[in-house]
């Protein structure tokens, strides 16, 4: 909307899909006004770490810019705990979301942390991009911190998890290769260079032939896309065993 052109970094399992603070340094130009980064991050489910965060900021404040993080997937990881960028640097700007941990998809309310001295423009934009929340949202948003609530949701958290480890078993016997295991999220990224050399349609044959979903890597870039799926485990265990003998029948 302001002109911006975002400009992608190309990442892959060796960094754990993520930018690296030696990265963003040398992608960085007179241009660059912000760099932005997901933790966890959407497909791979791999997180940064705290001093892997804080070296970002540090390139980000050297160079006169902003750190952008992506906490949507925040409480949503597996044995390990998702560190927040407010940790170790008090002028990154932060999203999040009731999507992905409270599960309140398609009620459209998230909320954004900046420093002080953004918040009065940050306030300027929302008044001309969408004003606030819908009331009933915000409402329907108080139900997530009850007990109850947060007890049924590490029930959810620790069933994502069950099923992460069932794929992680299973996949690899299609021929795929899973070269990084994913933290957090409910995504598994995979290299399916082994039984194709054009995803998109591998998941198209997929779909027509046995009725599987899966995603394609050109949905999320375009760095090695054609050797990448991913798998979304938002089903119960029965259904993603049913898809993967199915797509192994298909071959």
């Amino acid at each position: 909307m302001l002109g911006g052109v975002p400009r992608a970094v190309e990442v892959g399992p060796e960094s754990r899909y993520q930018l690296t603070a030696a990265q963003l340094d040398a992608a960085w130009n007179e241009r660059t006004a912000a760099a932005m980064v997901a933790s966890p991050a959407n497909p791979t489910g791999t997180l940064l770490s705290a001093p892997e965060l804080a070296e970002l900021a540090e390139v980000c404040r050297r160079r006169g810019g902003a750190l952008i993080v992506d906490e949507i997937y925040h409480g949503l990881t597996y044995g390990v705990d998702a560190p927040s960028v407010l940790q170790v640097a008090d002028d990154a700007l932060v999203i999040n979301s009731f999507s992905k941990y409270f599960q309140m998809t398609g009620w459209r309310l998230g909320w954004l942390v900046v420093p002080s001295q953004l918040v009065e423009p940050a306030i300027r934009l929302a008044q001309n991009l969408f004003l606030c929340p819908p009331a009933p949202a915000q409402r329907a948003a108080l139900a997530a911190f009850q007990p109850e609530t947060l007890a049924l949701l590490e029930e959810r958290r620790a069933e994502f998890g069950r099923r992460r480890d069932f794929l992680l078993e299973a996949l690899p016997s299609l021929g795929w290769r899973i070269p990084v295991q994913p933290e957090g999220a409910f995504y598994v990224y995979a290299d399916v260079s082994e039984v194709t050399d054009d995803s998109f349609t591998y998941c198209q044959r997929m779909l027509d032939d046995v009725h599987v979903a899966i995603t394609p890597g050109a949905d999320f870039g375009t760095y090695r896309a054609e050797r990448h799926v991913r798998v979304a485990y938002t089903t119960g265990i029965d259904r993603l065993a049913e898809a993967v003998r199915r797509m192994a029948r298909a071959g």
